[in-house]
């Protein structure tokens, strides 16, 4: 469509140009001088279309406009993917909270007692889901922290160290062993927890994490040049980190009290 008006525009201005040249007309004559303009212009749109310029401008847009709806309908895809594994993980929650119910149930009859998770206590050697595995325990621990029961949650940490010490989920629950102490204000308690998360698993992810707590503690215990080293610690092993972040506001506000 482009290059018929193109055309059309090339067979007309001739004739035009033609038929006003043969009227008298002054040198000056501005009419003369806007045809002499088009005739440049025309020109230049001949040599552009002999080059193919235009053409291939065309046709690089169009490319462009199909890459744009490709594009659009693989993001249409992929929020229709996400949408469906929010839904998935939805659904794997539900069936672990009931597959955890099943269990206590089971657990109150044969045992005549109250398990960690109706807020019991544990017996030596008991796990919160007795017969699962170290993902249903660690889960069941989990749960009880983002519940705020952190006495029992402590409880069950504990006892899953105990009894699955090899386990991928062994950090974590070290971790947040620690940290159900430190939400408690138990910081001497949190402190040697936090340490353990250092030196025990030194190539996990929670160890930043872990040594911020560590100055975090010994900052609530008001032991200021310790703080200062861990937090200090944070931003050198770790920068560009959450936790380096945190670090270097905590720091910031020691400064501002002159601890």
């Amino acid at each position: 469509m482009i290059r018929q008006k193109i055309l059309a525009i090339v067979v007309i201005l001739p004739v035009l140009a033609a038929g006003c040249a043969m009227m008298p007309q002054e040198a000056e004559d501005p009419v003369l001088v806007k045809l002499n303009e088009l005739e440049r212009r025309l020109s230049a749109i001949e040599r552009m279309l002999a080059s193919g310029s235009l053409i291939d401008l065309t046709i690089q847009t169009d490319e462009l406009q199909q890459r744009t709806r490709e594009f659009q309908g693989r993001i249409e895809t992929l929020e229709h993917d996400a949408t469906g594994a929010v839904e998935r993980q939805r659904e794997l929650y539900a069936d672990l909270d009931m597959r955890i119910q099943n269990l206590e149930r089971l657990s109150r009859g044969s045992t005549g007692r109250l398990s960690v998770l109706d807020g019991g206590s544990l017996a030596p050697g008991q796990l919160p889901v007795p017969g699962g595995s170290d993902r249903d325990n660690y889960q069941a621990a989990f749960e009880l922290l983002k519940e705020q029961r952190y006495e029992p949650a402590a409880m069950a940490f504990q006892q899953f160290l105990v009894s699955y010490p090899d386990s991928q989920l062994a950090d974590n629950a070290q971790y947040w062993l620690a940290e159900s102490y430190y939400v408690t204000q138990q910081y001497d308690l949190a402190l040697d927890e936090f340490e353990k998360v250092i030196n025990n698993y030194a190539t996990s992810r929670k160890v930043p994490d872990a040594l911020l707590k560590v100055g975090y503690c010994n900052y609530e215990l008001e032991r200021w040049n310790a703080a200062r080293r861990a937090l200090g610690r944070v931003q050198a092993d770790y920068p560009d980190t959450t936790a380096a972040r945190l670090a270097e506001q905590r720091l910031k506000r020691m400064d501002s009290d002159g601890q």
